[in-house]
């Protein structure tokens, strides 16, 4: 769900329809966040406003945690990506849990021709569409997501 080393990180579970974006956390690791979480704030107006931002705490990027099963698409893989596993620019996936062992990083995604790629080996910025929670209700997104290709 979400890595051993995101566990110190306020999280939450994600929710269909979400974009997310692979983002580094201060821990050094790689997960999922809303990019809304990673905008800087707005400029203080008044001398008081930028003393009061000054000394509070910022907002840390909110870590965002997927089940195991969920049925995820990637959009605008990088080249570099692409052409070393022959992917596509946009990928369906499933999301992976690669071992229950805690000190590992075992969040991953599986592409259609079987390839697991470890949530760390993905490139910061990499935007993530939830598309269900559980493989269940996988098919019907699925096709719609294939229907979409097609248009």
């Amino acid at each position: 769900m979400c890595d051993y080393s995101l566990q110190g990180i306020q999280n939450r579970l994600a929710e269909e329809g979400e974009v997310l974006v692979v983002h580094r956390f201060f821990t050094g690791s790689k997960g999922l966040t809303l990019p809304e979480y990673l905008k800087p704030a707005e400029p203080a107006k008044g001398l008081m406003a930028a003393l009061r931002n000054m000394f509070a705490a910022g907002p840390r990027a909110c870590a965002v945690c997927i089940p195991d099963g969920a049925q995820l698409i990637l959009h605008r893989i990088s080249l570099p990506l692409q052409q070393a596993h022959c992917l596509q620019a946009t990928e369906a996936v499933t999301f992976r849990q690669m071992s229950a062992n805690a000190g590992t990083y075992r969040d991953a995604v599986e592409f259609k021709n079987g390839l697991r790629l470890r949530l760390q080996d993905l490139e910061e910025g990499q935007s993530v569409e939830v598309l269900a929670l559980s493989s269940d209700k996988a098919g019907i997104q699925e096709r719609k997501f294939i229907a979409a290709q097609e248009a």
